[in-house]
């Protein structure tokens, strides 16, 4: 990923764990200390309305309130020891069928079988060249970008060289989008533009 010294890289690491536990909003991204920022409304808003619409997701039990089967998260540590790299992700999940207990720890070790991140003009190069490159190495199954700019989702699903593109949706659209695919998800509700 990046060419620091192993020895170099270790020490980096080490560096961001200690800041991380300072409560520090920081990442080690391709070998580079990457301080975020707070998010504007709309990174926000389209992060809240994702997670309301991955709600039924949740349950630990198919019913009555949705699929189940997933333990989601946001705007948690992880950290990808083949690449001593670490996100801090706009949302995550982890199935449970893989993981019977919530993973834990910080940074969580466990590798997530989702990842979405949310663009902002600060973090797009991260998102969708340097993360996404960490997040195939690793084998994420399945990795989304939501664009409050565009107003767009973009879903892509690991496969050998590289991610395959195998949604894109926006605004007006009803998207059925894998991992979620057994409920339909409004594009336009992620985004805030339920009228």
């Amino acid at each position: 990923m990046f060419d620091l010294p192993v020895q170099d890289a270790r020490a980096r690491l080490g560096e961001v764990l200690a800041r991380l536990h300072r409560d520090e909003r920081i990442e080690l991204v391709d070998g580079q200390v990457v301080t975020q920022t707070a998010p504007l409304s709309q990174h926000g808003a389209a992060q809240a309305g994702l997670m309301a619409a991955l709600g039924p997701f949740r349950p630990r039990e198919p019913g009555a309130r949705g699929p189940g089967g997933w333990w989601l998260m946001t705007e948690v540590e992880v950290l990808y020891a083949k690449s001593d790299e670490v996100f801090r992700h706009d949302a995550l999940g982890y199935r449970r069928a893989l993981h019977p207990e919530r993973p834990e720890g910080f940074p969580l070790e466990a590798r997530p079988d989702w990842v979405c991140e949310v663009l902002s003009a600060k973090t797009a190069r991260n998102d969708l060249v340097k993360k996404q490159r960490t997040l195939h190495a690793q084998e994420v199954p399945h990795y989304w970008v939501l664009d409050p700019e565009h107003e767009t989702l973009t879903v892509l699903r690991w496969a050998e060289p590289a991610y395959l593109r195998v949604l894109d949706a926006g605004l007006g659209d009803l998207a059925r989008a894998e991992p979620f695919e057994s409920l339909e998800i409004s594009i336009a509700e992620i985004f805030g533009r339920d009228d």
